[in-house]
C-alpha cells in the first residue's frame, strides 16, 4: 500500500510541477496583456487549426507542418522600461525547467531561446528578448520541429519572431 501511495504522490507531484511552470508563464502574460504599455497577441489552438485547414496547399510545406502542430502562441511586447520587464521575466519564469537553445548578448540586446521537451518531441519554445529598446516574450506550444519553426519565423509578421531565425543555424 505504501508503494502505491508513493507512486501516486510522485505522479501527482510531477503533474503539479509541470502545471506550475505553465502557470508561471501564463500568469506573467496575464499580468501584462491588458496593460496599455504592452502589445499582446494570443493565437488559440482553434485558430491554428483553422489556418492550417484554410491555407491548405497554398502554404509552403514546412510552414504548413508547423502550423498544424501548434497549439498556442502568446506574444508580449513593450518598449517602455524593457530591461525592467526582461529582468522580471528572468526571475519569475522558471527558466531552469527549460533547455537553453540560443543565448545572444550583443550591443545591449539579450536574446534567449529555450525549449521544453518530452524526449525527442519539443512541446514549447520560449523566446525572451530584452534590451534598451524592447522587451519581447513569446511562447509557442505544441509539437514543434525547430528547423521548421525557424522557417515559419521568416513568414510571421510579428515583431520578435525574427529571433527564431537563429534556430536555423
Amino acid at each position: 500500500m505504501k508503494k502505491i501511495l508513493s507512486i501516486f504522490t510522485l505522479i501527482a507531484f510531477s503533474a503539479i510541477t509541470g502545471w506550475a511552470q505553465t502557470d508561471a508563464i501564463e500568469r506573467f502574460f496575464e499580468s501584462y496583456m491588458d496593460s496599455d504599455d504592452f502589445s499582446s497577441v494570443y493565437v488559440s489552438p482553434r485558430m491554428f487549426d483553422m489556418i492550417a485547414k484554410a491555407a491548405g496547399d497554398e502554404m509552403e510545406g514546412d510552414v504548413a507542418d508547423v502550423v498544424k502542430d501548434l497549439k498556442g502562441l502568446n506574444v508580449l511586447k513593450t518598449d517602455i522600461e524593457p530591461m525592467k520587464y526582461y529582468k522580471e521575466a528572468v526571475k519569475k519564469i522558471p527558466l531552469n525547467e527549460f533547455e537553453i537553445l540560443v543565448k545572444v548578448k550583443d550591443d545591449g540586446q539579450n536574446v534567449r531561446i529555450f525549449s521544453k521537451s518530452d524526449g525527442d518531441i519539443i512541446n514549447e519554445v520560449l523566446v525572451l528578448v530584452g534590451g534598451n529598446d524592447e522587451f519581447i516574450l513569446m511562447s509557442f506550444v505544441g509539437k514543434i520541429n525547430l528547423s521548421k519553426l525557424a522557417k515559419l519565423a521568416k513568414t510571421l509578421d510579428i515583431e520578435g519572431a525574427n529571433s527564431l531565425e537563429l534556430l536555423s543555424d
